[in-house]
């Protein structure tokens, strides 16, 4: 059986509705009946999860070969490869499914089918007691979701969402480099299946599950495609259960010890409390446990993943590859094992992709949550896009052409003879005052900001040793990224610095993204690419050492590529993780998907967001403005984002598992405009108050949402968050298995006094007072602080 681990893998996890969450034992009778399970010491045996077989409802055929065609995945022809995927019994999350093959059902006359687009069949479960339903996935078209819905043998049913993320943007395990396209040939860009989970209530038992309505395969609508399902029966009292152990190459801040993670899964009908005393640690020959990890709170149904520090005894050279077991204790008492195949230190990086993927986004990253991208260049002299549909920053690519407004603003405002290489002496960066920029990120409760060191204009704003055409040679004769940087360590060390740098050039003359070197757009004359020094390979001599430049001079903690293209990226990267890695005190860094090759750390989608939780890191990124990154000075006040708009996508964002990378566009004299100063400052004003409950929290296992205005975060063995997108009223009532027990305390963040809560009908019911509504603003966010 092959193993898949759950970092590359896109999931998404349930939404649970009022119908399921009403469906739960009011909190004090489970809370009782919990505590009569106790009694016992031993640890229930969790049954394995059951995959459930769904050939008979296969009604797409999304899976070809080289050497068998005729599928058609998306209604436009294209299929995922069958020689990149896997056929038969697979492991993906920690969780086993069985995986259909290119030809796993052929219909008479029809071909192979190998997937189900979800238009609301039913498909029959064996009855039982789950705690969950685990789908492999994809979209077509986007990213699918809808209502599912479970049916019990009582005649009730729940609801949650059922999600595929869109596969043409998916990473993952089961991902593929390429796809299929209608005429046979390789498309070469990678595309994905991942897990979506829903939750079953386990006090009923469950007869089958009625997928959403979707649509039926088409270009241009989207279709949610399931592949796979699987069942996880509940254990009856105190059960633990251990998924997607593996080693990693991050280090754990607090020792430097190397991180083994594991997902540690409550699969009985107790909760474990600190009492509990429930403690990981690995065994394994060559290394040693400095650093267990502790679970003190987790309530039946919920998951969190855990990091044990590993250390490598004398004579383990890093890199060392042993068996060993993960161990879960607790009352004194084993719960739970699992073995596991450990990479024993951190080697150095190969420059394959295979040695790249034991990479991972580092755990300052996901602490962080919240960063400032900046879009600053010579697209910043022109500044014009129409507003709300057009990227600024793009006015060079918009400008070649004549059905473009941006082709006929530019012949009346600087006339026909004006090229755009005749901005950069008005780029002069002349206001430039680095402190007060990574001051105003400080004050914004940013914990990063990314520069775009270079632009597809091919404007390098560093002092490159490849090319004439920068910052330093003309236009600011400054060395910005440097500048920024050095005030950021000095004035604001605490923020972690990144760069954006864009693969290809539209028209750099050695290859041309556009196809061809600068031409004016109303004469089709050739025009100069300012700064250009002729005859270079651009991947050997121009773009892989200018990346190379950027991670030797000056130590970006992240870098953000764009575009993809001609590369040489594994090489860069196996470099770029090898300097962090290797310096006197190493460095976590990471890279985003967009540097040409399968491998990343974090997905990237912009201007969006998803619908619920998305477990492979990601970061969504936009500007301000409603459409551009770069400064659009056509864009008035009143169309910027609002504050609440920026805490809302923060807070929604957040809940799912992502970070949110704001943009904000500086004028070509390095000022940035007054409206997103202020839009900056009170973001960071409520992240003051609010911050503990964003910064170093992760999903909530169950669901990110509930309805329009209630997401979910937690602080592992802490706290739980509920962040009210509305002003509340007197009462407040979550319909969802909140995880709170008597003892509990409740608070809102801003309003330290306690609040009455009670639990009526598995709602969680919070008295919030007038003193505590006019205390928030934007999100209000209510506390339960565990105290047991």
């Amino acid at each position: 059986m092959s193993t898949y681990p759950r970092r590359q893998v896109l999931g998404v996890t349930a939404g649970v509705t009022a119908s399921a969450a009403l469906s739960l034992i009011p909190a004090t009778d489970a809370q009782a009946a919990q505590e009569g399970e106790r009694h016992t010491e031993t640890w229930a045996v969790v049954p394995p999860p059951v995959p459930v077989p769904l050939d008979s409802l296969y009604d797409n055929d999304g899976i070809d070969t080289a050497s068998a065609r005729g599928g058609d995945f998306d209604g436009s022809g294209y299929t995922f490869p069958g020689e990149e995927l896997p056929a038969g019994r697979v492991e993906v999350d920690g969780v086993p499914f069985v995986f259909p093959s290119s030809a796993a059902v052929a219909v008479a006359g029809t071909g192979a089918r190998n997937n189900v687009v979800a238009l609301g069949q039913r498909i029959d479960l064996p009855k039982g007691r789950y705690m969950a339903a685990y789908f492999l996935t994809s979209g077509s078209y986007g990213n699918a979701s809808g209502r599912a819905s479970v049916h019990y043998a009582d005649g009730s049913t729940s609801t949650a969402d059922l999600t595929g993320a869109d596969w043409y943007a998916a990473g993952g395990s089961l991902s593929t480099p390429y796809r299929y396209g209608p005429d046979g040939a390789k498309d070469e860009h990678s595309v994905g299946i991942g897990t979506s989970e829903v939750w079953v209530d386990p006090q009923r038992e469950a007869i089958a599950i009625t997928l959403p309505v979707t649509a039926a395969p088409e270009p241009n609508q989207t279709s949610l495609h399931v592949f796979a399902l699987s069942l996880q029966p509940v254990a009856r009292g105190r059960a633990l259960v251990l998924r997607d152990v593996r080693s990693t190459n991050s280090l754990l801040p607090s020792t430097g010890a190397q991180s083994v993670e594991a997902t540690v899964v409550n699969a009985g009908t107790a909760a474990v409390l600190a009492g509990d005393h429930v403690a990981v640690h690995v065994d394994v020959p060559g290394a040693r446990t400095v650093e267990p990890a502790a679970v003190r709170r987790l309530d039946p149904g919920e998951q969190a993943r855990v990091r044990v520090g590993i250390r490598n005894r004398a004579g383990t050279a890093p890199g060392t590859s042993q068996d060993g077991v993960v161990t879960v204790t607790g009352r004194g008492t084993t719960a739970a094992t699992r073995r596991s195949r450990l990479s024993l230190g951190v080697a150095d990086y190969q420059p394959t992709e295979a040695s790249l993927s034991g990479h991972q986004a580092p755990y300052w990253f996901h602490r962080a949550k919240f960063g400032i991208f900046i879009h600053w260049g010579v697209y910043s002299v022109p500044a014009w896009a129409p507003v709300g549909t057009q990227y600024a920053e793009w006015y060079w690519d918009q400008m070649q052409d004549p059905n473009n407004p941006t082709y006929a603003h530019h012949r009346d405002t600087y006339g026909e003879d004006f090229a755009y290489d005749d901005f950069i002496p008005r780029f002069t960066a002349e206001k430039f005052d680095p402190r007060s920029w990574v001051e105003l990120f400080r004050d914004a409760g940013a914990q990063y900001h990314v520069l775009t060191s270079k632009h597809h204009e091919g404007f390098a704003l560093w002092d490159t040793k490849v090319s004439d055409r920068n910052a330093v040679r003309m236009g600011p004769k400054r060395d910005l990224v440097k500048e920024l940087f050095e005030a950021s360590r000095r004035y604001t060390p605490e923020l972690h610095r990144g760069l954006y740098f864009s693969m290809p050039e539209w028209f750099n003359p050695d290859q041309p993204w556009m196809g061809h070197a600068p031409l004016n757009p109303y004469t089709l004359d050739p025009v100069p690419y300012t700064g250009y020094r002729a005859g270079k390979d651009f991947v050997r001599d121009y773009q892989a050492p200018q990346m190379l430049e950027l991670i030797h001079g000056y130590d970006p903690e992240l870098i953000w590529c764009d575009i993809g293209g001609a590369n040489d990226s594994v090489h860069v990267l196996a470099e770029y993780f090898n300097h962090a890695k290797n310096r006197a005190r190493p460095v976590d860094v990471t890279v985003n998907n967009r540097s040409g090759i399968s491998f990343h750390d974090f997905t990237t989608p912009e201007y969006t967001t998803y619908d619920n939780t998305v477990i492979a890191k990601w970061e969504s990124s936009r500007g301000l403005d409603p459409f551009s990154y770069g400064y659009n000075q056509a864009t008035p006040d009143g169309s910027y984002m609002t504050t609440e708009q920026v805490v809302h996508s923060l807070v929604d964002i957040v809940s799912k598992n992502g970070n949110f990378l704001l943009d904000i566009g500086p004028r070509a004299d390095g000022t940035i405009p007054e409206i997103m100063q202020t839009r900056l400052r009170e973001t960071g004003q409520w992240l003051r108050t609010n911050g503990e409950a964003v910064y170093d929290t992760t999903y909530w296992s169950k669901t990110a949402e509930l309805g329009a205005d209630l997401r979910f975060t937690v602080r592992p063995n802490r706290a739980f968050y509920v962040h009210c997108l509305a002003e509340p009223g007197a009462r407040l009532t979550i319909e969802a298995p909140v995880p709170i027990r008597s003892g509990d305390t409740v608070t809102m963040l801003g309003h330290d006094r306690p609040l009455t809560w009670t639990v009526s009908k598995g709602a969680l019911v919070i008295d919030v007072p007038a003193a505590a509504r006019k205390a928030g603003r934007h999100v209000w966010v209510f506390k339960v602080r565990w105290n047991s």
